[in-house]
């Protein structure tokens, strides 16, 4: 073996490292702490994310990805240096990368993922889109000439896709996902209780007590904030059902996505998608009830994938054993 192999899911919120032949060896997220005054990378993973919302102005804390694709290229690519060197050793030969990109990039945010790659220390960067990546790493038989499909629920963006001989027949994906999850329960709670919480605090209520569906024993949970009238810190209970509630027009943007695909789905696909229904991935597939919800709009029986966090992360290590087959699959730069 000439120098490590590794899969990347280059995410909104999280970046997931595999190495092949170790599996998953990184998880950390997404996020880079920056100084203000000389442009100098203080902190990047778990130590930047501890930071968020509670800096100076000296001091800021920034995700560089945005939706999938590089917001800010310089600060990606430090990133990528930071966890590529954390994998590999000084003195070890320079890594062959598989990245994962969302469906439809263009070429420029392709070619900015690449160079960011190559220029982080990788000796080759190939590029993989996200829904056959995560269907890779879901063990789905994407190789054979049936209809397989995958909803990819990530930070950014949700992506549903029909693959079929190691290409993707349709796909669509919508900016709505984690990100927006957490972003609806905080305005919500600001609608109703005039409380203004962070985004740190919205994702915990999201993962404690959040559901797609309302739950036969609602669950309740504790959340602090500022007062927007009074201005001063405060304290309110939040139930599960408002959680539902909070995030219904997100989940009915990911319900109509989906439906758009199947929509497009040539009838012999369709036909195996009715067997054998759909797999979710992606940490917004985590949510409960979230396979009920959309079997619900669908119709089409849907199933979380194990580890669907880790999916895209896993799947992109695999493509490496599968290069010359992929290789029709790969996004163009």
């Amino acid at each position: 073996m000439f120098g490590k192999q590794i899969g990347i899911d280059l995410g909104t919120v999280n970046l997931i490292v595999t190495v092949r032949g170790k599996g998953v060896v990184l998880n950390e997220p997404a996020v880079v702490a920056i100084s203000v005054t000389d442009n100098r990378i203080l902190a990047v993973g778990n130590e930047a994310r501890a930071m968020l919302g509670r800096t100076p102005e000296t001091i800021e804390v920034a995700r560089p990805m945005r939706s999938g694709v590089i917001a800010d290229y310089v600060v990606t690519e430090a990133m990528l240096r930071y966890f590529i060197s954390k994998v590999c050793h000084r003195f070890e030969r320079r890594p062959e990368i598989m990245i994962s990109v969302p469906v439809g990039v263009t070429s420029v945010e392709s070619r900015a993922v690449r160079d960011a790659a190559i220029q982080a220390g990788a000796r080759k960067a190939y590029l993989l889109p996200e829904p056959l990546a995560a269907a890779l790493g879901a063990d789905m038989p994407i190789g054979t000439p049936s209809g397989n499909m995958i909803v990819n629920i990530g930070g950014g963006a949700s992506e549903a896709a029909v693959i079929s001989m190691f290409g993707i027949v349709v796909s669509s994906s919508v900016r709505v996902a984690g990100n927006s999850f957490d972003q609806a329960i905080a305005n919500y709670v600001r609608r109703k209780y005039n409380l203004m919480i962070g985004e740190h605090s919205a994702e915990e209520l999201k993962i404690a007590i959040g559901s797609a569906l309302p739950l036969d024993e609602p669950l309740t949970m504790e959340v602090r904030g500022r007062d927007t009238v009074a201005g001063l810190p405060r304290t309110i209970t939040v139930t599960s059902s408002e959680v539902t509630d909070a995030l219904a027009e997100s989940l009915a943007a990911v319900a109509a996505t989906v439906k758009a695909v199947l929509e497009r789905t040539p009838p012999e696909l369709a036909s195996d998608i009715i067997d054998r229904g759909m797999v979710l991935s992606g940490g917004g597939a985590q949510l409960r009830n979230i396979d009920r919800y959309l079997t619900q709009e669908t119709g089409i029986p849907c199933h979380v994938a194990e580890h669907a966090m880790l999916c895209t992360a896993l799947g992109a290590g695999e493509a490496l054993k599968h290069l010359p087959i992929l290789r029709r699959s790969l996004a163009p730069f």
